[in-house]
């Protein structure tokens, strides 16, 4: 039974290891790193190469197709429409669009959190530095609710609050949506890094109302390394776009009137969108990954996933290795504390049992799995991990 939108919970899925290239001796819990590809995705990468080889069957419309499909799955997966979505190649490039088009008045704040990605960051530093603007940097709260303490902070001297959803070190979920709230309140702008969230973890940008949501592909939504969506509310879809390219702009589908240059833009978000969006190598793959997304439910990936995280929270804190509570956490993130810190190339000597997870920031080991890791894969983890930490 499928779900009627995708943030949903109809039911728990089964493994979906079948769908994926993964050998059985590979227990990969690292999705927040790199998704591999489902096999699916691969193949439609693997056609995409192969039309590059027979340029004659490449039409003009075939610059628009794929990608108007891609922004339509996406903006289905978050609850969107067609219209408030572009195409972008990187997280950085959300970010970047944001900046360039939000304004911040002199000793006005931005606001981000401790260790946060940087591709979250850097952009904002910028905007501080033209504007006469300042970043406020929220520490770690030692009780690790950063929800609190983004409230607390929000005030009329921000002018943009930049966060993630999760934080990418170790699973922290912020609630979006009293923070879209307060910032609607205080007459702040909300930047939103969805790269560790969307596509497994319900996203509604009708509860949540960002101004802007940056997204890549290549974790979560399952797809290729330098492809990405931006969502564009719709009081900024009037703005200046990072790059000035033929095809975000009107009438550009008239391939014989392309010099009849013009000032105005595609519909929407679409002025936003990347150089070479129609990528024939990678937007189907990116079609492929959000077909599945959608099908599997956002909601039913969620609530799986968290059945697994709770599971290895649990054994975890049996060998005195602490995570966050559950209500702080995102269900697809465990950030492993081990007292006295991360064992010293820890991630490494697992890797080397082949049981990948990461080490992100300097207090937790990131384990992130999906809906490909089976019981046989946690248990390994534990015994590599066991096996580890007695050496």
């Amino acid at each position: 039974m499928q779900p009627s939108s995708p943030n949903e919970f109809v039911a728990m899925l089964d493994c979906q290891r079948h769908l994926f290239d993964i050998p059985d001796d590979v227990a990969y819990l690292n999705c927040a790193y790199i998704s591999p590809l489902l096999n699916a995705v691969r193949d439609a990468g693997i056609a995409g190469t192969q039309r590059k080889s027979h340029p004659w069957e490449i039409f003009p419309r075939d610059f628009f197709t794929d990608a108007e499909e891609a922004r339509g799955l996406f903006a289905e997966l978050i609850g969107a429409t067609a219209n408030d979505v572009a195409l972008g190649s990187a997280a950085s490039y959300g970010t970047a669009t944001a900046a360039r088009n939000l304004p911040v008045q002199p000793g006005q704040r931005i606001l981000v959190l401790q260790d946060q990605f940087p591709s979250n960051v850097y952009s904002w530093h910028a905007l501080a530095n033209e504007s006469d603007g300042t970043i406020l940097t929220l520490q770690r709260p030692q009780d690790d609710d950063w929800t609190r303490s983004v409230l607390e902070a929000l005030d009329e001297r921000v002018a943009i609050a930049a966060l993630p959803h999760v934080h990418w070190t170790d699973g922290a979920m912020l609630d979006l949506v009293r923070i879209g709230a307060r910032c609607r309140e205080v007459g702040a702008a909300l930047v939103i890094d969805g790269t560790q969230s969307v596509g497994v973890l319900p996203f509604d940008v009708n509860a949540i109302q960002p101004d802007f949501l940056a997204v890549a592909t290549y974790k979560w939504l399952l797809g290729p390394y330098s492809a990405g969506f931006i969502y564009v509310a719709p009081k900024w879809q009037e703005g200046t776009p990072l790059e000035h390219n033929w095809i975000n702009r009107e009438g550009s589908e008239d391939f014989s009137n392309l010099v009849d240059y013009r000032d105005s833009y595609q519909p929407g978000a679409r002025r936003y969108d990347v150089g070479e969006r129609g990528n024939i190598h990678l937007v189907p793959m990116v079609k492929t990954g959000l077909r599945q997304l959608l099908d599997w439910g956002v909601g039913n990936i969620q609530y799986t996933i968290r059945a697994r995280t709770d599971r290895i929270a649990e054994r975890a804190a049996d060998m005195g290795i602490a995570a966050l509570p559950p209500e702080l956490r995102a269900g697809h993130y465990l950030g492993l504390r081990f007292p006295g810190g991360v064992p010293e190339g820890l991630a490494d000597r697992l890797a080397r049992k082949n049981v990948y997870v990461s080490v992100r920031g300097r207090e937790a080991v990131r384990v992130t799995p999906h809906l490909w890791v089976t019981d046989e894969d946690e248990d390994r983890f534990f015994e590599v991990l066991a096996s580890a930490l007695a050496h």
